[in-house]
């Protein structure tokens, strides 16, 4: 029999309780963020889960969004690794789109809804202080390694807490978008999945949650696994059960973890309202990775 209503507010009430006051970090990406519906659905999570007492953060990509101005300038986009390579000229797009149109439409869409949201990037109050990345590539074992350089690419060497858990204290909903600065005032483009990571450890948070574009992570067989903790991840790395973009997420998943977050939740942001089915249900929608 379908559950009513009553029923689902039932289940969720023991959930409700216990993320009272809890800090969640949900990195906010893929096709949720180009769905017109599935942003409407994000920002009425995202504000339902404030007003019933918790203290949602959220980080945010932008690689289409930045692909499709790159293009309209007529600007030539190259990668490294995976990572898009950053020069001046490049830099100043993705400083613009994602400080600009895409987190101020992400704080937009929050506040439209009732929250209170306030945006940021990590050059704001000294939030995301980050250096220059460093990429070891070794494609032949019987050669030394190369070192690649992927431009104005950088990796997070500190978070301001405080500013986040001062917004997150006066009833904000910070929106972060994933840009840092450099000792010297320079500017950096960062993955965001990383920036949820580290951000989430500097707060101890809860939850990480990751929107992805597929369910979770998949066993041998396809079936989603609901359930794993890190030793049987690093296990699913060696032996290819997990590979490709995967990896990384998983890795900076498992640093978090290390750096004090509770748990960390792989779901996938395409189904509607993915966050609170996962949050407030029995069994969830994604994968739970434990320490």
């Amino acid at each position: 029999m379908k559950p009513n209503v009553a029923d689902i507010l039932i289940e969720a009430l023991p959930y409700i309780r216990f993320f009272y006051g809890a800090t969640i970090v949900v990195k906010y990406g893929g096709h949720a963020m180009v769905d017109e519906q599935l942003k409407e659905d994000f920002a009425r999570d995202i504000t339902l889960m404030k007003f019933i007492g918790m203290n949602p953060v959220v980080v945010h990509g932008g690689g289409p969004q930045i692909n499709q101005v790159l293009e309209r300038m007529g600007i030539s986009q190259k990668f490294v690794r995976g990572m898009r390579f950053t020069d001046e000229q490049t830099m100043d797009v993705v400083e613009m789109v994602l400080g600009g149109k895409v987190n101020k439409s992400i704080v937009a869409q929050i506040n439209r809804h009732g929250g209170k949201s306030v945006g940021l990037t990590g050059k704001d109050g000294g939030l995301l202080r980050a250096i220059k990345l460093q990429i070891t590539y070794q494609p032949d074992e019987a050669k030394p390694p190369e070192i690649l350089d992927p431009g104005m690419v950088g990796t997070v060497t500190s978070v301001n807490a405080d500013l986040i858990k001062t917004l997150s204290g006066q009833g904000y909903i910070p929106v972060i978008a994933p840009v840092g600065a450099g000792s010297e005032g320079e500017t950096y483009n960062i993955n965001a999945d990383l920036v949820a990571g580290k951000v989430a450890g500097a707060l101890s948070a809860t939850r990480l949650i990751y929107l992805t574009d597929v369910d979770g992570l998949l066993d041998a067989g396809g079936n989603l696994v609901s359930s794993v903790n890190a030793t049987s991840v690093r296990k699913m790395i060696a032996d290819g059960t997990i590979s490709g973009g995967m990896i990384p997420k998983i890795e900076y998943a498992l640093e978090a973890l290390k750096s004090g977050v509770e748990k960390v939740q792989i779901i996938n942001g395409t189904r509607r309202h993915a966050l609170l089915l996962e949050l407030f249900t029995d069994k969830g929608v994604g994968t739970q990775v434990t320490g």
